[in-house]
């Protein structure tokens, strides 16, 4: 089993199932075997990262997605955000979020504070 980088798609998807194949064994840890799924995985989560990006959620769509999660309604926003025109405000993108609001979010409702802020 060679290690070695991936530079193509073609040697990603390749790389996937050989590591699908591997773990599908489970291989023991200590063996060679098994350190060349743990390398073929960091090589693979890196491929990942630089070509397959995956963005932050915008703000007003990660408070949204929390709300659904938690069956949350405008009201129940009001001790985070201010009144329920501001809630509506927030969530129609009329007004930004404040410190003071991405706070309470992020405390109150477990959002991380990077996505409140824009740089998930």
């Amino acid at each position: 089993m060679d290690i070695k980088p991936i530079h193509t798609d073609e040697e990603f998807e390749s790389s996937i199932r050989e590591v699908s194949r591997l773990m599908d064994a489970q291989p023991a840890e200590g063996t060679p075997e098994f350190d060349w799924l743990d390398i073929m995985a960091t090589l693979l989560v890196a491929y990942e990262a630089k070509h397959f990006p995956i963005e932050a959620p915008d703000p007003v769509d990660a408070i949204r997605f929390r709300m659904e999660q938690q069956g949350l309604g405008v009201k129940d926003l009001v001790p985070y955000i201010g009144s329920p025109n501001r809630v509506y405000e927030i969530l129609n993108r009329k007004r930004e979020l404040s410190i003071r609001m991405i706070r309470q979010l992020h405390t109150g409702l477990g959002i991380p504070a990077a996505v409140l802020i824009g740089q998930g």
